[in-house]
């Protein structure tokens, strides 16, 4: 115990999902939390979960949550004694760790020497190529680098990276040399936006490649284990979302040859702490990407096929403790898949959607797990990532834990805002990842449905729900009458009328009741008998024509929340007297997204080819190029670097030549 230096409490230099992740496994071992916040996150649900909270203003990363000087002033403030950084921001920054040791404080995480040695890529691949560890050929690329020389050294398709940080930021793949300059100027942008860093380089980019990855994990006493692999191929943007442990691609004896190449990366310099060790796998052979000297997001899987909590692993090893196991004892136990839930719209190349989640009821049951950043009225803002939780799922199989997550995320009540989740139970269903057939081309060779198919029995009964559920909220909101049954009229009188619409279809139902006291009703001319069992605010419980369902749904404004047994449904209320609309500027390009305009590469009375690029919008740390849909002319520019611009604001208008 001699050396042995116990947190008391613990500041977690993040937000979000893996804020509250850190929180509950230290509040598990008696560790007291202190959260830090920007101004977005004043409300944010990890701010309630930690004991103590610190406002360190400013509404960006920069200003906030890549602010050291905040940071180690907000340590001082709460008494803590220790600083697990997470993931993204400045968990692989060398000086914020540096900056935290000489405040005399524990850093949750690999000495500062080891950062710098190994979670700069470029300087991992100068370090261990002596090694002999397989590498891929990279070049840096400094502000005045001749880029193009280098990329046809490489040879096309070439990939842009950042040498800090991870999660697909500051990556870019480039096909031809014309949009070589543009894509290097939009990755050191992304790139410093989200880790303080613009450094990138250049590397030769193998397509349709797996995405393996090795967990280690060592401690102040000269002791470092694998925790085994992790396959992490079904990425869009280069951002990961459904990893799984172990990968069907690798046997015993490839999980060797990585697993040591993987200790001899972590042990060239004196690693420890938790640390991932990514590599590309082809066939038999495989390639060292990078070292993440940090936890990762998609770390619950080696969790649930090891029986590890690696955040108390972490913070054992930084209060000075020995790893309390050996290689020898760690055991691979059934399959583990985790996805990642985005406020993110597959139909639009994945584009950020951010609003306010009006409903979160996350899945429950045996082996399923979930790490959220939200509950049920959060924000999700433009400022930070789009993820808002990750679900897991572990089983005795991997056929088996994909059927249970596909099935959690059915019953994942989620609404108000636009997200990901029916694109990922695509994935899941598909033939081609219950085969193991899965590479970083899976989505665009695969094309899973980016939304679900609502059928027509579906689609009428969560119709009807709406309805009667509304019908039976006004009966309870009665202030007069109520002993009346519901529907009594004393004449005769047309049925109730009401309609709806999801996307393109209409729905037009009319419901009356009947002597027995069901109702008969019609949407759009098929008939049906319902039998009402219960209305509550939370939902309804029915039967129509003899087949029994439950639905919760939520009322908001015009829009009609409706959750079944297949997943949610969104209706809007169509009201009975149209409104007029007002005629849409023509030409004009409109906002895809809320954000900030980049850059902007035109002028007024520019002609433009299809194709060209005009500006780029940045949100939630990505951004996005919008360009011209045809040939012709910038009549109007209604916008400047710098300006922020609301979903669906008219950017430019175009006079379409010809």
């Amino acid at each position: 115990m001699a050396n042995v230096t116990p947190i008391r409490r613990l500041l977690i230099a993040n937000r979000g999902e893996i804020a509250r992740r850190i929180i509950r496994t230290a509040h598990a071992m008696g560790i007291g939390t202190v959260a830090v916040y920007s101004e977005n996150d004043a409300t944010a649900p990890f701010v309630q979960d930690a004991d103590t909270a610190i406002a360190i203003g400013g509404r960006t990363a920069a200003e906030s949550y890549l602010d050291i000087g905040k940071l180690i002033d907000a340590c001082k403030r709460s008494g803590a004694d220790a600083v697990h950084p997470g993931y993204g921001f400045l968990s692989e920054s060398a000086g914020f760790a540096e900056a935290v040791t000489a405040a005399g404080l524990i850093w949750v995480g690999p000495s500062p020497k080891a950062i710098r040695a190994i979670g700069d890529k470029l300087a991992a691949k100068h370090l261990l190529k002596p090694l002999g560890v397989p590498l891929l050929e990279a070049f840096e690329l400094p502000e005045n680098a001749d880029a193009s020389t280098a990329a046809k050294k490489i040879g096309y398709p070439v990939l842009i990276k950042a040498a800090a940080g991870g999660g697909g930021r500051g990556m870019r793949i480039v096909e031809k040399a014309s949009d070589l300059a543009q894509a290097i100027e939009s990755a050191r942008r992304e790139a410093a936006a989200s880790f303080g860093d613009g450094t990138v380089f250049l590397e030769r980019w193998l397509s349709n490649a797996r995405h393996v990855e090795i967990q280690i994990l060592g401690d102040k006493h000269g002791n470092l284990v694998h925790l085994f692999e992790r396959e992490c191929s079904i990425q869009r943007r280069h951002q990961k979302i459904v990893e799984e442990a172990p990968s069907p691609a690798v046997d015993a004896a490839l999980r060797e040859q990585m697993g040591n190449a993987a200790l001899a990366a972590g042990r060239a310099i004196g690693y420890d702490s938790t640390g991932t060790v990514e590599f590309l796998v082809s066939g038999r052979e495989f390639f060292f990407l990078e070292v993440n000297t940090r936890l990762q997001v998609e770390h619950p899987v080696t969790e649930a096929v090891t029986g590890l909590d690696l955040v108390r692993e972490q913070l054992r090893v930084a209060e000075g403790e020995a790893l309390g196991f050996s290689q020898q004892d760690l055991r691979i136990q059934g399959h583990a898949i985790e996805v990642r839930l985005c406020a993110e719209d597959p139909e639009k190349n994945f584009l950020p959607t951010p609003g306010t989640v009006q409903v979160w009821e996350p899945p429950t049951g045996d082996g399923i797990r979930t790490d959220s950043g939200i509950e049920s009225g959060s924000e999700i803002g433009i400022a930070f990532d789009p993820m808002m939780a990750k679900i897991i799922a572990w089983a005795p199989t991997r056929r088996e834990a994909a059927a249970k997550l596909a099935r959690a995320l059915e019953a994942t009540r989620v609404q108000g805002i636009v997200h990901n989740r029916d694109f990922l139970v695509s994935c899941l269903r598909s033939t081609e990842f219950l085969r193991g057939e899965t590479d970083t081309g899976f989505i665009a060779r695969v094309k899973p449905s980016p939304t679900r198919a609502v059928g027509e029995n579906e689609l009428h009964a969560a119709a009807i729900a709406a309805a009667l559920h509304d019908r039976g909220c006004r009966q309870r909101n009665m202030r007069i009458l109520k002993t009346i049954p519901g529907g009594f009229r004393n004449s005769v009188m047309p049925p109730e009328q009401v309609s709806y619409t999801l996307r393109d279809t209409r729905l037009n139902l009319t419901y009356w009741p009947a002597r027995d006291g069901s109702l008969a009703v019609t949407v759009n001319g098929d008939a049906y008998r319902v039998v009402e069992f219960d209305v509550n605010e939370r939902g309804i419980d029915l039967a129509i024509d003899g087949r029994r369902c439950r639905h919760s749904v939520l009322a908001v404004d015009d829009k009609r929340f409706v959750h079944g047994a297949a997943g949610d449904i969104e209706l809007v209320e169509l009201p009975r007297f149209p409104a007029s609309e007002r005629a849409e500027q023509r030409g004009g390009l409109k906002a895809p997204m809320p954000g900030k305009v980049m850059s902007v590469m035109v002028a007024e009375g520019d002609l433009v080819e299809r194709g060209q690029p005009l500006l780029v919008l940045e949100a939630m740390k990505m951004e996005h190029r919008i360009d011209a849909p045809w040939n012709g002319t910038v009549k109007t520019l209604n916008v400047a670097a710098g300006d922020q611009v609301a979903n669906g604001a008219t950017l430019v208008i175009m006079e379409q030549a010809g």
